[in-house]
C-alpha cells in the first residue's frame, strides 16, 4: 500500500513538472503518448507556418505568372492559356485527395508531407532545367521578344514538370494544414483556442509566402528572367523541406485510421442487407461499443444523429446478429457500430455545403488568369517603371493580412459581446456566407472596371498589352474584395471541415477545401469554353478574345456575379439545414459553434 502511494505521488509530481500527456490521443515520434510540455504547441506550429510560407513562395513562383509563360513563351492565345492554367490549378487540388487518402489511411500526416515535398522539389528542378530549352532565343518571353517554336519533346518535358509540381504540392497541402492543427490539443481549453487561431495564421503564412512570388519573382519573370524565377522557387521548396524535417522530433502525431473506403462500404452494404427490416423509433437497439473501442484506432466516439435514418440499419442488431455473436462470429459487412455509421453521415451532411463553395472558387481562380490578362491590357507604367500585371495580386495578399487582423481583433470580439451567449463571435457557416457576399462585390467591381477600361482602350491595336489609358491600379478594389472574401470563406472553410469531420478523416476534411478550389478551376475552364463558343457565333470576336479590346470581359464578370448570387441563396438554405457532428461530451458546444442562425 505504501509503495502504491509512493507511485501515485511520483505520478502527481511528474504532472506538476510538466510531464502530463495530451488528452486527444496524439503520440510522439517514438509512438508514446505525447507529453504536452515537450511536443507540439506553438514551437512546432511556428515551424509548420514557416514551412508553409516557403512552400507557398515556391508554388506561386510558378503559378502566379504561368498564364503569361504560356502566352509569351509557348505562344498560346488568352482563352487557351486561361483554360490550361485553370486545368493545371484544378489538378493540383485534385491530387490533394490522393494525399489525404494516403495520410488518413496508411502513412500518417508527417510521412505524407515529407514524401510529397520531395516530389515537389523534383518537379521544380525539372521545370527549371526545361526552361533553358524553352526560352530561346535567350531573353525571350518578355513583352517585346517572342520565343521560337518548340519541339514536342520540349513541350512534353515542360508539362511533365509542372504536373509533378502539381502532384507534390497537391498531396502536401491538405496534410500540412491538418498536421499543424494536430499540434494543439483541443481537449485543453488554452490549446483549443490556439488551434482555432492557427488556421488564421496558416492562411496568413500562405499569403505572405506568395507575396514575394507576386512582387519580386513576378517582376523578374515578367521581364523574361523565367529560369531565375524557377530556380528561386526550387531553392525555397528545398529550404521548406529541410525545415520541416528539422522539426520531426517535436511534432505530435495521430495514428492513421485505415482505409475509409472500406469502412464506408461496410456501412452501405450492411444497411442494404437490412433494407426490409422494420426499424424501431429510437436508437436503443443500435449496436455500439462502450469506451474507447467504439471508434477506430482510439478516435473519439460520435453520438447517434437522426439524419439519413436508412444508414441506421447498418447498426441495428437483428436476431441473426445476436445468434452470430453467441457463436463468436462478427462481420463488419453486416453489423457496424454507431460511430462508424455516423462517419458516413458526417460526410453526407458536409457535401451540400461543400458543393456550394465551388462557385466561390470559380470567382477566386480568376485572379490567376482573367485578372492578369485584364491588367496586361491596362496602363501598367509609372514614369519608366512597368508594373507586372501578376504582381497586382499582392493587393489581395495585403487585404488578407488586413482582414485577418480586423476579424480576429475587432469583428470577432465585437460580435461575441453583442451576442453574449457565444463569445466566439461568428460561426464558420456565417463567415462562409459573408465570404460569398463579398465575392459578389468583387465581380461587380471587376465588371465596372472593365467597362471603363474598354472606354479608354485602342480597339485597333496590334500588340494590345497596355493599350488602355486606364491605370492598372483601378484593379485594386477587385483584388481587395477577393482578399477579404478569402478570410471569411477559406479560413472559415478550413476550420469548418476540420471540426466537422471525424477524427480519422481530418486530412480528408482539408482536402475537401482544396477539391472545392479544384472543381472551381475546372468549372471556370468549362465556363470560359462555353462563353467563347456561344459568343463567337456569327463570326463575332467573343467575350474573351485575344484582343480584349474587341471583347466583352465585363459581361463575363457580371455573369459570375449572377451565378454567385444564385449560389448564395442555395448556400443559406443548406447552412440552415446543417446539423453539427455530435462528439461525446461536446454536443451542445458543437451545435452552438457551427449553427448558421444568429
Amino acid at each position: 500500500m505504501d509503495c502504491l502511494e509512493v507511485c501515485k505521488e511520483q505520478g502527481k509530481l511528474k504532472v506538476e513538472q510538466g510531464e502530463a500527456s495530451t488528452q486527444d490521443g496524439t503520440i510522439d515520434w517514438h509512438g508514446r503518448p505525447a507529453i504536452k510540455a515537450k511536443s507540439g504547441q506553438w514551437t512546432a506550429g511556428i515551424v509548420i507556418l514557416l514551412n508553409q510560407g516557403l512552400a507557398t513562395l515556391a508554388f506561386f513562383g510558378v503559378g502566379v505568372n504561368l498564364v503569361l509563360f504560356l502566352t509569351r513563351v509557348l505562344g498560346q492565345n488568352n482563352a487557351d492559356a486561361a483554360n490550361n492554367v485553370s486545368k493545371w490549378t484544378g489538378t493540383v487540388y485534385i491530387f490533394s485527395l490522393v494525399g489525404a487518402f494516403l495520410s488518413d489511411s496508411y502513412w500518417g500526416r508527417h510521412k505524407t508531407c515529407a514524401i510529397f515535398q520531395v516530389i515537389f522539389v523534383i518537379g521544380l528542378v525539372s521545370l527549371s532545367l526545361s526552361s533553358y530549352f524553352l526560352i530561346r532565343p535567350r531573353g525571350c518571353g518578355n513583352q517585346q521578344t517572342p520565343c521560337r517554336s518548340h519541339s514536342g519533346l520540349e513541350i512534353t518535358l515542360f508539362y511533365l514538370s509542372i504536373y509533378l509540381v502539381a502532384l507534390g504540392n497537391g498531396g502536401y497541402q491538405p496534410n500540412i494544414a491538418t498536421f499543424g492543427a494536430d499540434q494543439f490539443d483541443e481537449e485543453d481549453q488554452k490549446e483549443g483556442h490556439s488551434k482555432v487561431a492557427f488556421f488564421s495564421f496558416f492562411y496568413l503564412a500562405l499569403n505572405l509566402g506568395s507575396l514575394f512570388s507576386n512582387t519580386i519573382l513576378g517582376y523578374f519573370e515578367d521581364e523574361g528572367m523565367w529560369a531565375l524565377g524557377f530556380w528561386v522557387s526550387t531553392g525555397s521548396a528545398f529550404a521548406a523541406l529541410v525545415l520541416f524535417l528539422a522539426g520531426t522530433t517535436r511534432y505530435r502525431h495521430f495514428k492513421p485510421s485505415g482505409n475509409p473506403l472500406s469502412r464506408f462500404s461496410q456501412v452501405l452494404v450492411a444497411a442494404t442487407k437490412k433494407c426490409s427490416i422494420d426499424m424501431p423509433p429510437d436508437a436503443d437497439d443500435l449496436y455500439d461499443v462502450d469506451g474507447n473501442d467504439s471508434s477506430m484506432n482510439g478516435n473519439r466516439k460520435i453520438l447517434h444523429s437522426d439524419e439519413f435514418k436508412f444508414l441506421d440499419r447498418a447498426a441495428y442488431i437483428t436476431t441473426r446478429d445476436v445468434d452470430d455473436r453467441k457463436k463468436g462470429i462478427y462481420s463488419p459487412w453486416r453489423l457496424c457500430p454507431v460511430t462508424q455509421v455516423e462517419e458516413v453521415k458526417c460526410i453526407l451532411r458536409l457535401l451540400p455545403i461543400w458543393l456550394c463553395t465551388i462557385i466561390y472558387s470559380v470567382v477566386f481562380t480568376q485572379m490567376a488568369s482573367i485578372f492578369v490578362e485584364q491588367g496586361a491590357a491596362m496602363k501598367t507604367t509609372i514614369s519608366n517603371f512597368r508594373i507586372p500585371p501578376a504582381s497586382m495580386s499582392s493587393f489581395d495578399i495585403l487585404s488578407v493580412a488586413l482582414f485577418i487582423f480586423l476579424y480576429r481583433r475587432v469583428l470577432d470580439p465585437l460580435v461575441g459581446r453583442i451576442r453574449k451567449k457565444n463569445s466566439r463571435g461568428l460561426t464558420e457557416l456565417q463567415r462562409m456566407g459573408i465570404g460569398l457576399v463579398i465575392a459578389i462585390l468583387a465581380m461587380v467591381s471587376a465588371g465596372i472596371v472593365e467597362c471603363y477600361r474598354l472606354k479608354y482602350a485602342d480597339k485597333d491595336c496590334t500588340h494590345c498589352e497596355g493599350s488602355s489609358t486606364l491605370s492598372i491600379f483601378w484593379q485594386v478594389p477587385q483584388y481587395a474584395f477577393v482578399g477579404a472574401s478569402e478570410v471569411f470563406m477559406y479560413v472559415g472553410q478550413l476550420e469548418f471541415f476540420n471540426a466537422q469531420t471525424p477524427d480519422g478523416l481530418k486530412s480528408f476534411g482539408s482536402a475537401l477545401c482544396m477539391t472545392s478550389i479544384s472543381l472551381g478551376n475546372y468549372v471556370s475552364s468549362l465556363l470560359v469554353t462555353m462563353v467563347m463558343k456561344i459568343s463567337t457565333e456569327d463570326h463575332m470576336p467573343g467575350w474573351i478574345p485575344g484582343n480584349l479590346n474587341k471583347g466583352h470581359l465585363d459581361r463575363f464578370y457580371f455573369l459570375l456575379a449572377g451565378l454567385t448570387i444564385v449560389d448564395l441563396v442555395v448556400y443559406v438554405a443548406c447552412a440552415r439545414w446543417y446539423k453539427s457532428i455530435k462528439l461525446e461530451g461536446k454536443t451542445a458546444e458543437n451545435d452552438e459553434q457551427v449553427s448558421f442562425k444568429v
